[in-house]
């Protein structure tokens, strides 16, 4: 039976008519155009997704709907797929048609706690009630900025020690575009001698890899893993492989990575360098968080020079995050570099097996590739014989909060938080007795000032229920809310949560609710950060219950 016969035996069935129009939205001719010279014959690279989006943005302020059409059609993706991947960033400003597009500025005042400490929240308002019309006041998650807090971003200039007349002149005159970053003179950098010395052979990276065990150089990220070890598992795994330095240190209270980036740029290049030649790596991928913006120009400067040495070098790029904290952890990170929406992966496998784009990858964050060529520049014993208190090595801490100096202290690994002020930080600020404490950030809990005596490196602070992580310490003083402060840091989680596992995307708003008013119900507490802390997938959700439950533990007072 032919096509009329089927026809004409069932009169009630309407004969489908050929598709004329292809499915979905489709992009306008001036979108298709606009995103053509936006991209200036980029190829349509999964992977280079990202670096797309901010094209976008950077151009247009913003990323509409029918951007979006525009770039699904040249990269060959569905809407959906760029749409869950463009709308998960802070930094990138997705709008529908039936919405009107971000205004030409937007102004973003930081509101972590160090911020808020230094009276963020009064700067947001005044700004709220002064800006023009045509500008747009927004609250953003740490910028990495806090020993100047409070901290403010016009278009993308950062306003260190904001006031609103500072953000109200720079709103005026336009200034909108990060500022060189000064280096600082009185700072060593590398020439790459050592990088040099693995090259021509005077180093192997067997006896490379024995240094840095014997050194006990451990992961400065936050999870402390021996560097030496990852290493070698990566270097059990078959080649290609690869190095992800990740450079997004977005844990509030942290930015010991950009002192580094921005002081001695040359010794963390180095630094990866030897990481990559160690494990035969063809390609080093460099994720720099975009509350940076300054250090694009630094790196691409850098490599540039870098490269035209002549050096046997592998490849090296840089890719810049859009504003996520989850981005901090590595397989999050690696989704990203890919152009995937960054959730955590599941583990087994882990990168140092199945990495970027599927490859054995080492990932190592800033101040752990920073300490490489010192320590084979002065040797193990050098470094190892730097700490205190039976810990190992130095440690850069990011210092904030109530204390009359704040930054990035160079201390002996193990130091404890009341030398670390008396010592590094002048003391606390005039009117400010110390209270309280955050060892490692968000994260890491928040101790009183009693147990001030603790070593401040890993293993040493969770018998008290808190952690070194990042070594972001931010000081409380008699001032300070303790609720308040824990509020501030549970609803950084809330925003933060990449929302894949139920655990965290619902405990940490669950928390932040139960938190808010009245006497906390610690029952109910205990029980919901048993289960955020066994069943998440990732550390943010496995952490974050250390912010209530120390709270708990040393401020019950605060909790009625």
């Amino acid at each position: 039976m032919n096509l009329e016969q089927k026809t004409a035996a069932h009169p009630g069935k309407r004969r489908r008519k050929g598709r004329h129009a292809e499915r979905g939205r489709q992009p306008t001719a001036q979108a298709l155009r606009e995103i053509a010279a936006v991209l200036d014959g980029a190829a349509p690279d999964r992977h280079l997704l990202l670096e797309y989006l901010h094209r976008i943005q950077d151009r247009y302020s913003g990323i509409s709907a029918q951007h979006i059409a525009a770039l699904a059609h040249h990269m060959r993706l569905s809407m959906a797929e760029i749409y869950e991947v463009a709308s998960f960033y802070a930094h990138l400003d997705v709008h529908r048609e039936d919405e009107e597009a971000p205004p030409p500025i937007t102004v973003r005042v930081c509101d972590s706690l160090s911020c808020q400490l230094a009276g963020a929240e009064a700067l947001f308002f005044d700004l709220s009630q002064t800006t023009p019309a045509d500008v747009r006041v927004v609250r953003a998650p740490c910028m990495g900025r806090c020993d100047a807090a409070p901290v403010a971003e016009v278009g993308r200039n950062h306003i260190v020690r904001a006031t609103s007349q500072a953000v109200g002149a720079a709103i005026a005159a336009s200034e909108t575009a990060p500022a060189s970053v000064a280096r600082a003179s009185t700072q060593p950098d590398s020439d790459y001698g050592m990088y040099d010395d693995c090259m021509a052979g005077k180093r192997s990276a067997a006896k490379v890899i024995e240094t840095l065990d014997s050194a006990g150089l451990r992961g400065l990220g936050g999870a402390g893993f021996p560097a030496a070890r990852k290493w070698r598992f990566v270097l059990a795994e078959p080649k290609p492989r690869i190095l992800a330095v990740n450079a997004d240190e977005g844990e509030p209270g942290t930015f010991k990575d950009r002192h580094y980036l921005e002081t001695e740029p040359r010794r963390v290049l180095e630094g990866a360098l030897i990481a990559a030649w160690a494990i035969e790596a063809q390609d080093i991928y460099i994720y720099l968080r975009d509350e940076y913006p300054c250090l694009l120009e630094v790196l691409h400067h850098e490599i540039a020079t870098l490269q035209a040495s002549g050096r046997s070098l592998p490849r090296i790029t840089v890719r810049r995050g859009a504003g996520a904290y989850i981005c901090g952890e590595e397989s999050a990170m690696l989704e990203s570099i890919e152009g995937n929406r960054p959730l955590p992966r599941h583990r087994p496998p882990f990168p140092a097996q199945v990495g970027l784009f599927g490859r054995p990858t080492l990932a190592h964050n800033v101040e752990t590739l920073y300490w490489i060529p010192h320590i084979l520049e002065k040797g193990a014993a050098w470094f190892a014989g730097q700490g205190t208190n039976g810990c190992v090595g130095p440690r850069s801490y990011s210092v904030s909060g109530r204390v009359r100096l704040p930054g990035v202290k160079l201390a002996p690994a193990g130091i404890t938080v009341r030398a670390l002020i008396e010592e590094h930080c002048g003391g606390m600020q005039d009117g400010h007795t110390f209270a309280a404490y955050l060892p490692g950030g968000a994260s890491g809990g928040i101790l009183p000032a009693r147990l001030c005596d603790i070593p401040l490196d890993f293993g040493q602070l969770e018998p008290h229920g808190a952690f070194i992580g990042s070594a972001a310490v931010i000081v409380l003083s008699d001032k300070d809310d303790m609720r308040a402060a824990a509020l501030n840091l549970m609803r950084f989680f809330a925003d933060e949560s990449c929302g894949q596992c139920t655990p965290c995307r619902v405990g940490t708003e669950k928390a932040g609710a139960l938190m808010k008013d009245g006497p906390w119900d610690a029952s109910l507490l205990s029980d919901l950060g048993h289960v955020m802390r066994d069943a998440s997938i990732c550390g943010l959700g496995q952490a974050a219950p250390n912010v209530f439950e120390t709270l708990m533990r040393y401020f019950p007072e605060s909790t009625r």
